[in-house]
């Protein structure tokens, strides 16, 4: 059987299958600056038509979605008000610290938190727990999914895949609404 895809292949799992072996997880992380707390992109084998394939997953924190749509809408509005408007590019100086932005980066930047804050206030975005299959992925399938928990970490990627793969995940259909935690007001 001829296979475009490298994350279809008997082989190709086969290699993966002995690597999670030999780490004794379920998974492996994909490296990448993107992972943190709140967000992990790793790979894991599971069942998709009565076959094994890999799955190619980003599993993220439910606030971190929520940030996101929020971002969004609040990028939305700003491409209404500025017709300029391209998005906000942060750069570094050559010590890594970030140079300030012009003018109508400034103006852009202070109506989006404005825009943030309301739309937080008013707990107009709303999200829920879900999951998203991506057959047309580059390689594998591709599974973006959103939960409610606090962290991202090795047991919630292990719990999550067994849940999965047992046909046994439920996802709470309660729509939830975050506030932007004050990083001031944080203790760590």
């Amino acid at each position: 059987m001829l296979y475009k895809n490298e994350g279809l292949k008997p082989e190709t799992i086969a290699k993966l299958k002995e690597e999670l072996k030999a780490s004794g997880k379920p998974f492996k992380i994909i490296p990448s600056e993107n992972n943190s707390d709140e967000f992990v992109n790793f790979y894991f084998i599971g069942m998709y038509e009565g076959r094994e394939v890999i799955y190619d997953a980003a599993l993220y924190t439910l606030r971190l979605h929520h940030s996101s749509e929020v971002y969004e809408l609040a990028e939305h509005k700003a491409a209404q008000k500025f017709p300029n408007f391209r998005g906000i590019k942060y750069e570094e100086d050559e010590n890594g610290n970030l140079k300030p932005l012009n003018s109508d980066e400034e103006e852009i930047g202070w109506f989006m938190t404005e825009i943030i804050m309301e739309i937080e206030e008013e707990e107009s975005v709303k999200v829920q727990e879900f999951i998203d299959l991506d057959t047309n992925h580059d390689f594998g399938i591709g599974l973006d999914a959103a939960i409610n928990v606090d962290r991202i970490d090795e047991k919630v990627i292990s719990k999550f895949i067994q849940e999965f793969n047992d046909d046994t995940i439920r996802l709470d259909e309660t729509f939830y609404a975050f506030q932007s935690e004050d990083e001031d007001l944080q203790e760590d």
